[in-house]
Parts: C-alpha cells; sequence; structure tokens
C-alpha cells in the first residue's frame, strides 16, 4: 500500500518574495493593457479634436488611460527601485520635454525626445522606462496637446530599451545603437498611424516636410507617413540609445550599480563594485532560512 505525500505550501521570506514578483507582473500586465488600450481607442476612432487637449473628450479619455497605465507600471517597478531613481526621474522627464520641443523647431526630422526614457530604463528596467515614457508624453502634452496620443509610441520606446539592456546590448558601446536601430522601426510602425489619422502627417516641422514630399511622388498619407517613420525614427533612436549610453557610463559606477536590475542582469560592463548590497553575506538568498530577524 503507498503512502500519500503531503505537500505543504511554501512559506517564509522565500515565499513572500514570490507573491511579490507575482503582484508586480499583474501590475506590469495591467498598465501595458491600459496604454495599449488607449492606444487601439485612438486609432479606432481617429478624433480629429484631441489637439484641442483637455477641452475634448478625446483627449480626457487618452490622458486618464495612459496616466493609469503609467501609474500602474510604476507601482510595479517602485518596490524594486533605489531612492535615486526617484531624483533621476524627473530630471528624465524635463530632458524628454526640452529637448523634444527644442528639435521640434529646428526642422531637422528627429525627435531626441527620449533620451531620459532611454536612461531611466537602462538603469532600472522595462517598466520604468515604458512609465518614464509615457509620464513624458503626458507632461509634454500640458504645453504641447499634440503629443499626447504618441504617449503609446513613447512607452513602448521605454519598454524595448529596457529589454535590450536587460539583453546585454548596453554592455558593447557599438550595440546601443544598433538596438536604438530596431526600436525605431518598431516605434514607427507604432506612432505612424496616429499620425495619419489624426494629424495627417503634419505633426512635426521637419517629418512633415518628408511626409510631403512621398505625397508629392503619389503616396497614400499613411503609406508616405510610414515610410517617413521608418527613415527618421531609427535613425533618431540609434543617435539616443547611443547618448543614452554615454550618460549611463558617465555616471558614477557605485550609482549605476545601487539599481537592482542593473546587478541582475549584469547591464553594464564590469564587475560590480563592492557594496554593501553587493556582499554575499548582505544577499537575502543566502542567508539561513531558520534565522531569526533582529
Amino acid at each position: 500500500m503507498s503512502q500519500q505525500s503531503l505537500t505543504l505550501p511554501a512559506t517564509g521570506p522565500a515565499a513572500g518574495r514570490t507573491t511579490a514578483r507575482r503582484n508586480r507582473r499583474l501590475l506590469e500586465l495591467a498598465g501595458a493593457a491600459a496604454i495599449a488600450a488607449t492606444y487601439l481607442f485612438l486609432v479606432l476612432t481617429q478624433p480629429a479634436d484631441i489637439a484641442n487637449g483637455p477641452a475634448s473628450f478625446a483627449a480626457l479619455v487618452a490622458l486618464g488611460g495612459f496616466l493609469l497605465g503609467a501609474v500602474l507600471l510604476i507601482a510595479a517597478a517602485l518596490p524594486v527601485l533605489p531612492t535615486s531613481t526617484l531624483v533621476l526621474m524627473p530630471v528624465a522627464l524635463v530632458l524628454n520635454v526640452v529637448l523634444g520641443q527644442l528639435m521640434g523647431t529646428t526642422g531637422l526630422p528627429f525627435y531626441l525626445d527620449a533620451i531620459g526614457t532611454v536612461l531611466i530604463a537602462v538603469l532600472a528596467g522595462p517598466a520604468a522606462g515604458a512609465a518614464t515614457g509615457a509620464l513624458s508624453t503626458i507632461v509634454w502634452s500640458f504645453f504641447n496637446p499634440t503629443v499626447l496620443p504618441f504617449a503609446a509610441g513613447a512607452a513602448l520606446i521605454g519598454f524595448l530599451a529596457g529589454l535590450a539592456a536587460r539583453g546585454g546590448l548596453f554592455r558593447r558601446f557599438y550595440l546601443a545603437p544598433v538596438a536604438g536601430f530596431v526600436t525605431g522601426i518598431l516605434a514607427g510602425v507604432v506612432s505612424a498611424p496616429i499620425a495619419a489619422f489624426v494629424f495627417g502627417g503634419t505633426a512635426g516641422l521637419g517629418t512633415g516636410a518628408v511626409v510631403s514630399a512621398f505625397r508629392a511622388m503619389g503616396d497614400t498619407l499613411l503609406a508616405a507617413i510610414t515610410k517617413q517613420a521608418l527613415i527618421s525614427d531609427p535613425m533618431d533612436k540609434a543617435i539616443v540609445f547611443a547618448i543614452a549610453a554615454l550618460l549611463v557610463y558617465a555616471l558614477p559606477r557605485r550609482t549605476t550599480f545601487q539599481f537592482a536590475f542593473v546587478r541582475r542582469f549584469r547591464v553594464l560592463a564590469g564587475k560590480n563594485p563592492a557594496t554593501p548590497e553587493t556582499q554575499p553575506e548582505n544577499r537575502p538568498e543566502t542567508q539561513p532560512a531558520n534565522q531569526p530577524e533582529a
């Protein structure tokens, strides 16, 4: 007669960490779903009055949906972020807005409005990067309402930059622009329908000129905007990723290695500096399971 084995549920710190990770994943999925749903709403409804700012219903829906997604993503990333991130993220937001606004007046078909987003993504991961991208666009929309519908693309850039950092593409400087180029292709495809259906392809001085050139050659509006995006966005994101890599490596190593994401996935080249958090005896997984808490 075989004896039935009983499996007791896991308890203690390990079970608590597993539950926390699961909760963070759920928040990340909910945040991504909110941003994706808002993007689909804009593409399907094609609201022409969204450029009027909060006075229009579509703008309020977009603002609420993108903000909800960003808050959920921040809530997912916050438990594993060091305090320095809370200081660095507002700096990244300002950097995005200021550079984006300046580049919009130059007539060049580039944006440079995602350097802060990529910087946060490299240091803190995909969720924090996506939240920074969405929040940057939301803040910027209070000065320039036309950028609000592009929050989904900005979030996608932050997410993909975090994935590139996790995959080790920032350990070699020459790989960062390659990751940016690929990110630009995907971001351009996502932003093209918004630029076509909501703004008619005239949402930028330099990019609008490129669209007009393709239209003069006989392309449809969507085809012209897609071609423009596939020319401008990959080059722009390659530059952005290269600048962000330079900024990350310019930071003190003890600062960058405070980020658990950087340590866990060995995002940057070189060995982790000897800090209290990286000492083996101070890691939670090395503590005896029956050791009482102080």
